[in-house]
């Protein structure tokens, strides 16, 4: 008799099986004695589209919504079938006694294997593997402690109720404004609350009045010393009257006070923080880092499971920490490391708390010793970033002392801060310079010290930051900070929900949001489009709060807890849709194209919009039904030959035309030629690759396939 083990990818089921040492490989999974492992492909059964259920439904009518089924269908996706096929007789084999589910740890792997099994009708025994990384060692010790499967009962239902309330309000939402207005659009229980905070924060610096405002300083013996009475006025007049009453006196010293603190590491990275920390130190997107990381957790085998919201490690980590200290001796963090391994670990130390690890613990190196020179240039910025915050939790806390001068003149008094480092602690990772500072003889209170310069200075009140992919995924987290609620409970609904969206989505809703021309990135600032400004003011209000999916968040941990009937969950999304669909039904708010261009859509003859993507621009029919889209834009990454800029990409495939700002202009095949000639083959898609800027497609929401022929 054989245990299924059902894997979540081809690569992690490559892994189990040679960590299993199952080593005959068969068409889409291997097996021996004990084991037959194979694999989905992510999804291979997701929701059906409205037109699945009825044909009827393939036409979009405004008044044939809400469509809402009274038993959600699932249907085998096309692209996959074939593997699908696969696990299903091997499902039915008469020697598989049991399925162990290995796809990932959480909701949503939870979901890819429940759908695979119940729609293969599978009735044997189910046991769960449950890790957070795939090395080696982590999947031997995993299978160690199989789980039964009937403990993530309450999991899968939670997934699925999520899933199919995202189709309920996302399917008839978007149906009934792109019909009702006859334009492209799309809503979203967590996009439309990010397309909000994006204009909130763009209307707040538009509205920003900026106010001037004075402080003084004086220059003591070389410091530059603050006034505090008062620290700041808006009125140059007051500075002026102290200038007068202090010019001609020396300052007394009235304390000197020093004291000893200590400074800690930030905690360890959880995905939104790593992708936070990527935008801010390379500019990387969120979705980019987090394709590197995958790259580093499943090809690499270097770091721990990417999709976490922790901070923190559970204490059963502890014993593993310096086989993870080895592993980073092969970075330039060799002599840190080392230093490392004689120190001892507990369950005490500040980086570990139980109660603050759901279904991850924090990214962290694994045990596997990195081959830097392996790596492309992303993978070993990523990595080194994990790798530095990692070791930085392990080391000391910087030690310093902290140094406040008072000084008075008259009846106005100023002050001097500083801090001298005693011990770098974690500090020396960062490469932390400490300047000198040293006190003269003279400084002693009650000492008379000159003053060598009186300055007033004039400021003015800055607005905020417009968000970046980086800060936007910050907000996203933590939205209560932007939206005002009048019932306190709401605020703190939304911290215990983690926010909009989750550490696996939203950099897809960020890409989404680009791909549907609602937000755009100028000079690195995110701002909301005309497009997106219509969107807000269309759609439902409460579709535009993230208070809705804080509020399903919460009932979905209870689902998971076997504190709340997911029926009863799916009647209130059922009944909440119907209402939203009529509101936007009986609106009499209309829609208006501003990228409307005269050229004719060469299929219906309408005419085209022009789209800005994040890349680039292209022209797209106007109208929902036409998949018409041309001249097609994107920035690449191909030097012009003459001023040696990036060139700008016109046109798609062999007529394709690249252009310089110089002016210089090749054609796709002579761009082909030139490669060549730097012995460098035909341009492939490969190749393309390498000086494309070319964003991976958003695999986001269950009712993607449905809306795939739609261009945002």
């Amino acid at each position: 008799m054989k245990s299924l083990i059902l894997a979540e990818k081809p690569s992690v089921g490559k892994d189990i099986a040679n960590a299993l040492n199952i080593n005959t490989k068969r068409n889409g999974y291997f097996e021996n004695n004990n084991y037959i492992v194979t694999w989905a492909l992510g999804h291979l059964v997701t929701n059906a589209t409205p037109e699945q259920y009825d044909k009827y439904y393939k036409e979009w009518k405004l008044a044939d919504l809400p469509i809402i089924p009274n038993k959600m269908k699932t249907v085998v996706i096309s692209k996959t079938k074939k593997q699908f096929q696969t696990v299903q007789g091997l499902l039915q084999r008469n020697e598989v006694q049991n399925i162990i589910i290995a796809t990932d740890a959480g909701r949503e792997g939870e979901l890819v294997a429940r759908l695979i099994l119940d729609k293969a009708h599978n009735k044997k025994p189910i046991k769960r593997l449950w890790i957070s990384s795939v090395t080696k060692k982590a999947i031997i010790d995993g299978f160690k402690k199989l789980k039964d499967g009937r403990q993530f009962n309450h999991l899968y239902e939670a997934a699925l109720a999520r899933s199919e309330a995202d189709w309920v309000v996302g399917i008839n939402a978007t149906r009934a404004l792109t019909t009702k207005y006859d334009a492209q659009l799309s809503l979203g229980r967590v996009q439309t609350p990010t397309i909000k905070l994006v204009e909130m924060r763009q209307s707040e610096i538009n509205n920003f009045t900026p106010e001037t405002y004075y402080t003084l300083n004086i220059n003591v013996d070389g410091l530059q010393c603050q006034c505090i009475t008062p620290q700041q006025s808006s009125t140059k007049e007051v500075y002026e009257n102290a200038v007068n009453s202090i010019k001609g006196h020396s300052a007394i010293v009235n304390s000197i006070n020093r004291k000893s603190k200590k400074a800690f590491p930030p905690k360890l990275f959880n995905l939104t923080d790593l992708q936070q920390e990527a935008y801010k130190r390379y500019h990387y997107g969120p979705k980019e880092t987090l394709n590197t990381l995958q790259q580093l957790y499943e090809r690499h085998k270097l770091v721990t499971y990417p999709r976490t919201d922790a901070n923190y490690l559970t204490d059963d980590m502890v014993s593993t920490i310096k086989d993870r200290l080895r592993a980073l001796m092969a970075t330039e963090y060799k002599a840190f490391a080392k230093a490392q391994m004689s120190q001892s670990y507990s369950a005490n130390d500040h980086y570990i708390n139980n109660n603050k690890v759901s279904d991850h613990h924090a990214i962290i190196p694994t045990e596997v010793r990195p081959n830097i020179e392996a790596l492309s240039l992303k993978e070993q910025k990523i990595y080194m970033i994990i790798a530095q915050r990692f070791l930085a939790n392990l080391m000391p806390p910087q030690e310093y002392e902290a140094i406040e001068l008072e000084l008075v003149i008259n009846d106005y008094k100023f002050v001097y801060k500083d801090k001298i480092s005693t011990k770098l602690g974690f500090k020396a990772l960062f490469n932390s310079e400490e300047k000198p500072f040293i006190l003269g003889s003279k400084w002693q209170q009650g000492a008379n010290i000159n003053v060598s310069n009186v300055n007033i200075n004039e400021h003015e009140t800055t607005p905020p930051s417009y968000f970046n992919e980086g800060s936007l995924l910050k907000a996203m987290e933590s939205p209560q900070k932007f939206f005002k609620f009048n019932n306190h409970k709401h605020n703190k609904t939304l911290k215990e929900a983690g926010g909009i969206g989750t550490v696996a989505t939203r950099a897809d809703i960020i890409e989404k949001l680009f791909n549907m021309n609602a937000i755009e990135s100028r000079e690195g600032k995110i701002k909301v489009t005309s497009k997106g400004q219509q969107i807000l003011e269309l759609a439902p209000e409460q579709l535009t709060s993230p208070l809705l999916t804080a509020q399903w968040e919460d009932k979905l941990m209870m689902i998971e807890q076997g504190k709340y009937d997911s029926r009863k969950f799916m009647d209130e999304i059922k009944s909440f849709t119907d209402k939203i669909i009529t509101t936007i039904k009986n609106s009499e708010q209309k829609y208006k194209h501003d990228n409307l261009t005269t050229t004719e859509c060469p299929t219906c003859g309408k005419f085209m919009l022009k789209v800005n993507t994040k890349n680039g621009s292209m022209l797209v029919c106007q109208d929902p039904n036409c998949k018409t889209k041309k001249n097609v834009q994107s920035k690449t990454n191909a030097r012009c030959p003459n001023c040696h800029k990036k060139m700008t990409r016109f046109g798609t495939n062999k007529d394709a035309v690249y252009r310089c700002v110089c002016g210089h202009t090749e054609t796709q095949i002579q761009m082909d030629k030139r490669y060549k000639s730097k012995k460098t083959e035909k341009v492939s898609k490969k190749d393309m690759k390498k000086y494309l800027n070319n964003d991976e497609g958003v695999e986001n929401n269950p009712f993607q396939d449905a809306l795939k022929g739609l261009k945002f």
